[in-house]
């Protein structure tokens, strides 16, 4: 495994037309991280992994400061793995010495977490456009967790490139709930009550599924799981993320808030 802390040096001693499979992360990995790296080495002959918590999709700085690190933990675990390279880079690597650029997004992505995180995708965006200019890669590997950044950068990808976005299924703990660096910020009891909402979820989906967009039953589960400040529960389309759906292409988006800590995840 080669370590690099500067896109120049990994540009000068990587050559990117060996099929090399990017996956971005922001660190404090877990399975999740590992699927998606297993995935890229399945259908990449090389495997690039960059850990950059890029400031420019935080839009609260607490959270930004808060976010979970343990580069030593994770270079270890990257080591295990077998990764070709990892990148390092700082801000200033990647953006230079431009402030750090936002793309903007339509009104109609405005849903889900982009309408109650302002400017966090215009971050994510500015950071893929950054790297995908660096870096002659082909391919990039996406957790389903994060479905609506993976059809934002889709999309996004589509218009400017053709580099191929790779979805990977969600990783899930023994008990259902989703692996996510921010569950490294809870206590057990946090856990263990997430997943058992999560389990209630998975439960009216089902019903959902034959009953679409059934706000009754909608109600009744946010009135019954207050505890949680739930931020948003909606039905959406899976292709595009539209309301349009049918009971082929729906799915269900929640994002809610446990001990101050926000969690998201969709089926």
């Amino acid at each position: 495994m080669i370590i690099f802390k500067s896109i120049n040096k990994l540009n000068k001693e990587v050559n990117f037309k060996a099929d090399i499979g990017f996956v971005p992360t922001m660190g404090a990995l877990h399975q999740g991280h590992v699927s998606l790296i297993k995935k890229s080495q399945k259908k990449c002959k090389k495997t690039l992994v960059s850990i950059f918590v890029n400031p420019a999709q935080f839009n609260n700085k607490k959270d930004y400061k808060k976010y979970p690190k343990n580069i030593q933990k994770d270079l270890k675990l990257l080591k295990n793995l077998k990764v070709d390279y990892v990148l390092i880079p700082t801000v200033k690597d990647v953006y230079g010495n431009k402030s750090k650029k936002k793309f903007k997004i339509s009104k109609s992505n405005k849903i889900l977490c982009a309408k109650y995180r302002p400017g966090h995708f215009e971050g994510v965006l500015g950071v893929i456009d950054q790297f995908i200019k660096k870096l002659e890669i082909n391919k990039i590997f996406l957790g389903e967790k994060d479905y609506q950044q993976y059809i934002l950068i889709r999309d996004f990808l589509k218009k400017k490139t053709n580099v191929k976005t790779i979805l990977c299924k969600t990783i899930r703990m023994n008990n259902g709930l989703a692996y996510s660096s921010r569950n490294g910020l809870l206590n057990r009891s946090s856990i263990n009550k997430s997943a058992l909402l999560i389990s209630k979820l998975r439960k009216l989906f089902i019903f959902l599924r034959k009953n679409l967009n059934n706000k009754i039953i909608i109600n009744n589960f946010l009135n019954k799981n207050k505890e949680f400040n739930i931020e948003y529960l909606e039905l959406r389309n899976k292709d595009n993320l539209s309301k349009k759906i049918s009971k082929k292409n729906v799915k269900i988006f929640i994002a809610f808030y446990i001990n101050g800590i926000r969690l998201i995840d969709n089926f």
